[in-house]
């Protein structure tokens, strides 16, 4: 095996050193920077890899304003619990859940009831502590009812006008 590259402090110098390497001396690197080993295959996403893990281990990762924004960012998305299953017939099921990073002091308690107006339509729904409630059935996140409701792909809490980042506020709530 040849030697491990220079320092890591210029990364495209880094990346010309590590590209010297065979795939399995790369996959022997990884472990040593990841502390565990790797499946892959692909030279250049473990050159990468190897790069951007030597780079934050030494400059220590993300803030912690990158990381409070992160679960903000991530607060409405939903999560793949279970990895799709293949069918003869089609696409297999995704089953997915709300992140739970916790909400906002201004966003609406359980037991309030979000109202707002669609194509001359009311829309009202229920804010539980796991979820919301529309027309009977729950929902694991705003984003989900707005996509039941509009047939598109809506950011929740902008389509029910909640108080955001930008502290907008547009929808009636009943707390």
């Amino acid at each position: 095996m040849s030697q491990h590259p220079p320092t890591l402090d210029d990364p495209s110098a880094a990346a010309k050193a590590l590209a010297k390497l065979t795939v399995a001396e790369l996959r022997h690197r990884y472990a040593e920077v990841f502390g565990e080993l790797t499946r892959s295959n692909h030279k250049q996403h473990l050159i990468k890899r190897i790069v951007w893990r030597v780079q934050a281990l030494r400059e220590g990762g993300l803030t912690e304003r990158a990381r409070r924004r992160a679960v903000e960012l991530a607060d409405e998305a939903e999560i793949r619990l279970t990895a799709p299953r293949a069918r003869a017939n089609g696409p297999g099921t995704v089953v997915a859940a709300a992140f739970e990073a916790g909400r906002s002091s201004s966003f609406p308690k359980p037991g309030a009831v979000i109202r707002r107006e669609y194509k001359g339509r009311p829309v009202v729904v229920r804010v539980l502590p796991r979820g919301f409630e529309y027309e009977g059935e729950v929902y694991r996140s705003l984003t989900a009812i707005a996509r039941k409701i509009t047939g598109a792909h809506w950011n929740g809490v902008s389509f029910f006008g909640l108080p955001s980042a930008r502290g907008k506020k547009s929808a009636e709530v009943d707390a």
